[in-house]
């Protein structure tokens, strides 16, 4: 099966507890990879400059598509505390260009304004499922590049799925968290999931189906959302299952935590995701709105 992502990679410095450490990121590393570990074939759909070291996807095989810049990749300095982290955006690398290709599913998920309302219609009209994590479309920098969000108008006609958090989600619909998952499925998603550090739901017609991930100590939580974005759909075009896709995404999620290394080198192996959705699937609990 074939997965198609649009996203731009990164360079991020995080900085952890007093220590610093230079990595490789951007959803489109994150989702690509996580969906490579489910043996899912991936044209990348991205931009970086000289300064990326784009082997690493070579010796992954993962497809890139028209990825060179002339520009330097953009960067993000991250500073993690716990479950919180702000941003501060060091560089921006050209937008994402659109052409089409054939796949059982497309991720779209932005970091920085690199796909532009026409490149998002495209990608809608061609794709079969459509997973939207919005984040990059929210975001704005301040006088000190800072990274903040803003409310913004989007059209997710023809997105079947989507992940929010509660600051992302009230910057597109207004409402407590239950009326702003109905507010975004009343805009034609089938699949609508919020994840509040821990707690994580899906909306699937009336019914919100949740799970809690174990708290146990948080370190880099740098790419955790694309990880879980990833599987989810990777599950979903597999499985056509809607709970096992909640399971495999909290699982792979977890199990990218308690591996408590820093970066793309948290991404879980396949094995590990299956052990914690087997165990999350006996503990999913639902309720009626």
């Amino acid at each position: 099966m074939k997965l198609a992502i649009y996203s731009h990679c990164a360079l991020d410095t995080i900085s952890i507890d007093g220590n610093s450490y230079e990595q490789i990121g951007g959803a489109a590393s994150y989702c690509g990879l996580m969906a490579r570990e489910f043996k899912f074939d991936v044209d990348l759909f991205t931009k970086f400059g000289s300064d990326f070291p784009k082997q690493y996807f070579d010796q992954s095989k993962i497809n890139l598509i028209d990825s060179e810049s002339a520009k330097n990749t953009t960067k993000f300095s991250i500073s993690i505390s716990g479950s919180d982290r702000t941003l501060k955006l060091e560089n921006e690398c050209d937008p994402i260009d659109y052409s089409n290709v054939k796949a059982d599913g497309h991720i779209v998920s932005p970091i920085f304004h690199e796909i532009s309302d026409d490149v998002f219609k495209n990608i809608k009209d061609d794709s079969n499922f459509l997973f939207v994590d919005p984040q990059g479309f929210l975001r704005q920098k301040d006088s000190e590049n800072n990274i903040i969000l803003k409310k913004t108008e989007l059209d997710l006609t023809d997105v079947n799925a989507i992940k929010i958090n509660p600051e992302e989600g009230k910057n597109i619909v207004d409402g407590t968290s239950d009326e702003m998952m109905v507010a975004l499925q009343k805009k034609g998603i089938e699949y609508v999931l919020l994840t509040d550090k821990v707690n994580v739901s899906l909306l699937v017609k009336n019914r919100i189906y949740s799970l809690k991930l174990p708290n146990k100590t948080v370190h880099d939580t740098t790419g955790i959302g694309d990880i879980f974005c990833s599987t989810f759909t990777c599950t979903m075009l597999k499985e056509k299952d809607f709970l096992w896709a909640l399971c495999f995404a909290a699982g792979s999620a977890q199990a990218a935590l308690e591996s408590n290394n820093v970066g793309l080198q948290k991404i879980p192996k396949k094995g590990a995701v299956e052990n914690n959705a087997s165990y999350f699937y006996n503990l999913v609990d639902f309720r009626d709105l």
